[in-house]
């Protein structure tokens, strides 16, 4: 029996600097799919651990694939397109909603959903770029060319963190939106990262009749013969117990430090975040940890941090992404976090 053409799937881009809440608005959205759909996420990761993918719990109805270690426009674009055409030859969905890295330019990953292998196989919605208020009052935010161009190369943005923000910050983004140009179709809010979904189901097609061009910082980046890693459904192969795995990188002017520990290691919940609450303001954190309290995701930007229970069990992961100038000793982030862990004997006694 032939298989049925893949034809006209709809691409959605969600866009927005470091801690602006993609994730956490992926995931809402997906509390609210319409049943009868099949969703394919693809998510990006600027570090090399991947910690946004343990937010999501498996479910059949929505297939996740995880592209840590770049960005989707120069690090990773060699190995986007394959990437894509496995996933929609394998899966099928009827949607596709695709979350770059914090730092990722949207014009590459633009040439590719453009490009004659996907012609008239998936057809790019509006580009919604997240903007949290608070980001306006950070220099180092406003003035990085990839921030700005990701709010330029946008259909539309979504106001994030708005709960947080106090009126007169939701005011000034409103009043900064209303002045990027090109014109945005829409502004949305996402308070508490809740979008109605019927936004994403009603929204047009990206009508930009070319992708831009990516900036020179990243064009440098883009290595053809790059080996990158993809994660099938975040199936990994645990660390031994006392031998975490640590990974490292930069580029675009932040450096990132990542581990991932046995999932058998517990760490004590309070004293844990005490020191990652310590950690210089600058920096995003984000963890998937066992703790004697449960499983606890921790998420920071901003320098305002959530802890909240994850269904993720499989290891425990941590990664922080800064500029250099903010970034902790490797050894002496990794001693500080190994001193949180609970003893063998209390390891053992928990249930």
């Amino acid at each position: 029996m032939a298989t049925t053409p893949l034809r006209s799937i709809p691409v959605h881009l969600f866009t927005g600097f470091l801690g602006s809440g993609k994730s956490t608005l992926i995931r809402r959205l997906i509390e609210h799919k319409p049943a009868g759909e099949r969703w394919a996420v693809l998510i990006n990761e600027f570090g090399q651990v991947g910690i946004d993918q343990t937010m999501f719990e498996s479910r059949d109805d929505v297939i996740v694939k995880a592209l840590p270690g770049g960005c989707l426009c120069c690090q990773l674009a060699f190995v986007l397109q394959a990437t894509l055409v496995n996933l929609l030859h394998r899966h099928r969905p009827d949607r596709l909603l695709i979350e770059p890295s914090g730092l990722g330019h949207p014009a590459g990953l633009l040439d590719t959903l453009r490009s004659e292998a996907f012609a008239d196989v998936l057809v790019v919605q509006d580009i919604v770029a997240l903007l949290d208020p608070a980001r306006l009052d950070d220099p180092r935010a406003r003035e990085h060319d990839t921030f700005n161009d990701q709010l330029t190369m946008a259909d539309a943005v979504v106001l994030t963190m708005t709960d947080r923000a106090g009126p007169q910050a939701v005011a000034a983004a409103e009043a900064f939106v209303q002045q990027l140009w090109p014109p945005k179709k829409w502004v949305a809010y996402a308070a508490h990262g809740e979008l109605d979904v019927n936004v994403l189901m009603e929204s047009g097609c990206h009508h930009s009749p070319a992708a831009g061009s990516v900036n020179d910082r990243h064009a440098s980046l883009r290595d053809p013969g790059a080996q990158m890693l993809v994660l099938d459904e975040f199936v990994t192969q645990a660390p031994q117990p006392g031998h975490p795995e640590a990974a490292s990188g930069q580029a675009l002017g932040y450096h990132t430090l990542g581990w991932r520990w046995s999932p058998a290691e517990v760490f004590d919940l309070d004293r844990l975040t005490l020191v990652l609450d310590r950690l210089p303001s600058g920096l995003r954190v984000k963890g998937v940890l066992h703790t004697d309290a449960g499983w606890r995701l921790y998420n920071r930007g901003e320098g305002a941090a959530s802890l909240t229970v994850s269904a993720w069990r499989q290891d425990s992961r941590l990664e922080v992404i800064g500029e250099a100038a903010v970034m902790p000793p490797a050894d002496d982030l990794l001693a500080a976090i190994h001193a949180c862990r609970v003893s063998g004997e209390e390891v053992d006694a928990l249930p």
